[in-house]
């Protein structure tokens, strides 16, 4: 690759101050050192890095694989690392979380007074009879009060549950039962796009059917009259208040490798899957791929646009920023309310230097054009990232273009709940393809590889495959280790090889390219397409703002093209309109890939962390059941 920065051509290569100043400069060097001896890597950055009560006695135990064990012996607690220590340094007055609430309110915590809240919470929780072990299921608005609830859980050493503060009473019924908690921390709404989401209503018809939950504890956000259930419900303002909630909490010494919280995630089929954590790998694995990947630093202000309520939240926004001393930003609402320009006000007052967020946010934001974003001073940004699925070339453009103003390097980053971190992603010293994630996260063995785990040629589409365990891995399926092994490990399980259902490709340049879930390739005429490249294409044209494309069964060709589109602003739907994207798609992918039919539509079905659900659109095209809804979002 040449040796240059900025964009040229198709690459951006990092301006030398941006490859000086990483924590890690030379790529190479650190990936091959980890390569070589895996359990030496990461006991190094353990020991140096963080704070154990008792150090391990073996870093990687794989005698049982898959369930895989690390740090084996260690005593820990995430909330030591997290919290504790940092109240023995200058780091307590520093401020932990900034929170922006959707009708403009605004509070600011320091370590100290976040530390503060978390021991006086778990205080609460033990009164309730809340022990190591236990469930806590967590349905909330985005406010710092979900935070508090998480850490507090931690602390104590109960697992929590958090389930995203819009889903559905089945959803969320269906949690609390399959977890078997014991306790519900709710709050009585949330804002969104000036509307309130009325939590405690659907928690209440949750509870009301749930045989486990004996106590609900109810944050006042919103102030609206909410049912209360007498013996059951306790509105935590007014436990917080209590002598019970003692601000000297103890934190629970925990094994290196006991639960610290478990997430659910949707299949294709099937019910949620409960992803399991543990405190030991998953704090080294957040921590470290946060602080190297975002090269963060003392002063800077980090905005991981997510919701707590799935696996970015957990570990870009609660525990990891926290691990690393950093000050952390949180918006409780909609990027557009009650304008376009709300995200781009907030980051030039509140001096954001590193925004994450989703493809589909910026996909989002786009269609309301260049004018919203150049009202506003961006230029403490100096980082940008992407995650949720792949970010398709003409957003990138636009992301680096418009929001980045040419400066920022995008860290376009791939991984899953079951990861629990990064695992393929560049660093800021890497050149960046935009559509590519780059290459695994130091000491991640990643390839692409056939039915028989033969690497496939250069540019050609086969299985992604993690050859080798990483400390924050999931340990298991929650009440089900046999689905566990199943669903992950059985397809290679003679050469030991996770697989996380996606296709892929590699370039000349080891590049790795996600096309989208193996269920998300369409064979046409005996070639297949992924769903990523047809979308792509349909985004790069001047008038579509967010595309999906899905498989329908046909008799001569095996499969045609249908597609959807989101216009955006002033552009309107017509036959013209739906010719012209078709012969678009032509152009810039191939004839084979042209859709037969374009539908406009104004949203698409997505899940919560903004993938969209093509399986849902083709169910409804084809009249078949739906299947598991409750992680849809819309």
């Amino acid at each position: 690759m040449a040796e240059n920065h900025g964009m040229v051509g198709d690459v951006y290569f990092p301006a030398p101050e941006i490859i000086e100043q990483a924590h890690i400069p030379n790529y190479e060097k650190v990936h091959a050192e980890a390569m070589a001896d895996l359990p030496g890597f990461w006991g190094r950055i353990a020991a140096e890095n963080f704070e154990w009560y008792q150090p391990w006695e073996k870093v990687l135990d794989d005698h049982n694989a898959p369930f895989y064990k690390w740090f084996v012996g260690a005593k820990v607690n995430i909330i030591h690392n997290a919290l504790d220590r940092h109240m023995r340094t200058s780091v307590r007055n520093k401020a932990a979380l900034i929170f922006e609430g959707e009708p403009g309110d605004m509070r600011t915590y320091t370590y100290q007074q976040l530390n503060y809240e978390v021991c006086k919470f778990a205080s609460v929780l033990r009164s309730l009879g809340v022990a190591k072990g236990d469930r806590v299921t967590i349905y909330m608005g985005r406010i710092p009060e979900l935070m508090i609830a998480m850490l507090a859980c931690a602390k104590i050493g109960a697992m929590h549950s958090v389930v995203y503060g819009g889903f559905s009473t089945e959803a969320l019924l269906d949690r609390i039962n399959d977890s078997q908690s014991e306790v519900l921390v709710t709050c009585d709404g949330a804002w969104l796009r000036g509307n309130i989401v009325p939590l405690k209503e659907i928690a209440n018809a949750a509870v009301e059917r749930a045989d486990s939950i004996h106590s609900v504890v109810c944050v006042k956000r919103t102030g609206e009259d909410v049912e209360m259930v007498p013996d059951r419900d306790h509105w935590y303002h007014d436990l917080m208040a209590l002598p019970i909630a003692d601000p000297h909490s103890a934190t629970e010494v925990m094994d290196a490798e006991d639960p610290l919280f478990i997430l659910y995630t949707s299949g294709t089929t099937g019910k949620p899957k409960a992803i399991l954590h543990t405190h030991g790998g998953y704090m080294v694995g957040t921590a470290t791929t946060l602080k190297w990947v975002f090269d963060m630093k003392p002063e800077d202000v980090w905005w991981c646009a997510a919701d707590p309520g799935w696996i970015t939240g957990h570990s870009y926004i609660v525990y990891s920023p926290l691990i690393l001393g950093a000050t952390s930003f949180m918006y409780e609402g909609a990027p557009t309310h009650p304008n376009p320009d709300r995200w781009w006000s907030m980051i030039a007052q509140y001096g954001i230097t590193i925004l994450y967020t989703a493809p589909t946010a910026i996909r989002g934001l786009m269609r309301f054009g260049e004018n919203w974003p150049n009202l506003h001073d961006l230029s403490s940004l100096r980082l940008l990232g992407s995650v949720g699925e792949p970010i398709n070339p003409a957003a990138w453009s636009w992301y680096y273009r418009v929001i980045g103003k040419e400066r920022c390097p995008i860290m376009d980053t791939w991984w899953q709940t079951e990861t629990g971190n990064f695992m393929i992603t560049p660093l800021p010293s890497v050149p960046l393809k935009p559509g590519s994630g780059t290459r695994g996260f130091p000491g991640v063995d990643i390839d692409v590889v056939d039915e028989e785990g033969e690497p496939v040629g250069v540019n050609e589409e086969g299985y992604l495959v993690i050859k080798r365990p990483w400390p924050a891995m999931l340990r298991t399926i929650f009440g089900d280790p046999d689905r566990y092994v199943r669903q992950y490990w059985s397809r290679y399980e003679e050469q030991g090889w996770y697989l996380p259902g996606d296709s892929a490709k590699k370039d000349e340049d080891g590049y790795i390219w996600i096309i989208g879930r193996i269920d998300d390739v369409i064979k046409v005429s005996g070639y297949r397409l992924g769903t990523a490249e047809v979308e792509s294409a349909l985004v790069s044209h001047a008038a579509v703002a967010e595309a999906a494309v899905i498989g329908i069964p046909d008799q001569l060709r095996g499969n045609i093209i249908k597609a959807f589109c989101i216009l955006r602003d002033g552009f309107e739907p017509s036959d013209k309109l739906s010719a012209e994207l078709r012969d678009h798609v032509g152009h810039e992918v191939g004839p084979i890939a042209k859709p037969t039919t374009v539908d406009f539509v104004d949203e698409l079905p997505k899940t919560r962390s903004g993938k969209i659900m093509r399986r849902v659109l083709k169910a409804k095209v084809l009249g078949e059941e739906l299947g598991d809804l409750s992680t849809l979002a819309n």
